[in-house]
This record gives structure tokens, sequence and C-alpha cells, in this order.
């Protein structure tokens, strides 16, 4: 049996000109849960990310928590969707900074419509590929691991929306599901999966180890 921890990135800039590197707590989370692995002894055989600047800067932080250096394995099937043209599929124009709570379950409800119409195949956010040759991408690095790691521990670094629907093709679960599992996702949380050269299986979702202390209250992020 072989273990793949799946790790969101960091929190990255999220209302920013370019959301697609990590804040100043997001480099903070990515050594912490380093330091995390270090302390339980957890070691990997191999590691391999998405290729989006905030993949490659929390693979960094974690390796430095461990006091590691390691070559890592790039994966453009880790990549997360992009969700301007995801929401740009249900509303028109460019939308405002959220500045409050209100703006931002807007921001969260037109994504959520976006991704129901992009997943049902009646919606082709521009410069996306299909719903279902992403989710390919997500299961050609589940089959890489499966193929090529049996017995070890693999770490992948990607986004929300990768590691949600990893769950939903295990687990074979509605789109509907697979949104709420996505939109649901922390920052720098663990989703870890036992491994057989024949299939995955889901062992925990969505977990925060590293973060479960009173001090780290206020590091526990969504975006």
């Amino acid at each position: 049996m072989g273990t793949l921890y799946l790790v969101r990135h960091g929190q990255a800039s999220f209302g920013a000109e370019d959301y697609d590197q990590l804040s100043e707590l997001g480099h903070r989370q990515s050594v912490r849960l380093g330091e995390y692995f270090a302390h339980k002894g957890i070691r990997f055989d191999a590691l391999i990310a998405g290729t989006l600047r905030r993949h490659k800067q929390t693979l960094e932080g974690i390796l430095r928590g461990m006091n590691l250096a390691g070559e890592h394995l790039a994966w453009d099937g880790l990549n997360e969707y992009d969700s301007d043209a995801v929401i740009a599929t249900v509303h028109d124009g460019k939308l405002d900074k959220p500045a409050d709570s209100d703006m931002y379950r807007h921001h969260f409800r037109l994504l959520r419509d976006g991704l129901s119409r992009w997943m049902a195949g009646t919606a082709s956010p521009r410069g996306m590929p299909s719903y279902a040759d992403f989710v390919k991408g997500v299961a050609g690095a589940l089959d890489h691991v499966r193929q090529n790691h049996y017995g070890q521990n693999v770490l992948v670094v990607s986004s929300g929306g990768p590691i949600s629907t990893a769950v939903g093709h295990v687990l074979n679960t509605p789109p509907q599901t697979t949104i709420e599992l996505n939109l649901r996702i922390r920052n720098t949380s663990i989703t870890e999966f036992a491994f057989t050269p024949k299939r995955h299986m889901l062992v925990t979702y969505n977990g925060l180890p590293h973060l479960d202390a009173a001090e780290y209250d206020g590091w526990i992020t969504y975006a």
C-alpha cells in the first residue's frame, strides 16, 4: 500500500492584481506544514506539483519546513481552472474586488453557478478545457502515482479544483458534491489517499493537523 498526500497551496492573493502568488501568511502556512511532516517523521519518495507559481512556492515552503531539498515532477493537469473565465459564463463584465462579506458571497455564488454549467457541458469558459478533459488531467496524475510509486509516500501540491475533482473521481460523486467539496477546501489542507497499483482509497479530506493549536487559530484560510 502507498500513501498519497494531496496538499492545497497556501493562501494566495485573492482580490489582488496577481492571485497566483502566496501571501505572507501563505508562506508561513507552507513552512508550518513542512515542520509538521518532519515532526511526524513523514518522508516523501516522490514530489509532484502543478505548474502554477503558488504550487511551486507552497512546495518550496514545505521543503524548507522539513529542512530538505528535492526535485519535483511538474504536472500541468494539476493546475486550477480559471475562476474568472468560469464566472464570465454567468456574469457579464469584470467583478469588483470583494470588499465585504456580501461581495464575497456574491462572488462564490457566481462561481458555483459557473462551475455547474461547465461541469454539465452547457458552458465553455474561454481558454479552458472541457470539464471531461480537466478530469482526465487530474486522473492522469492519479494513474501516474499508482503505476510508478506503489508502496511509497507521494506528496502532490495542487489547488482546490483538482483536489476536489480527484476525490470526486475516486468516489464517483455527482458534480454538485464535487463543487461543494471544492468550495470548502482550506489552504495547505491535506487530503490523504491509500493506493494500490489498481485503485486509490480516500482516507482523509481537507485536514489541517499542522494548525491544530490555539496559536494557529488565525492561520486557517480558504482563498
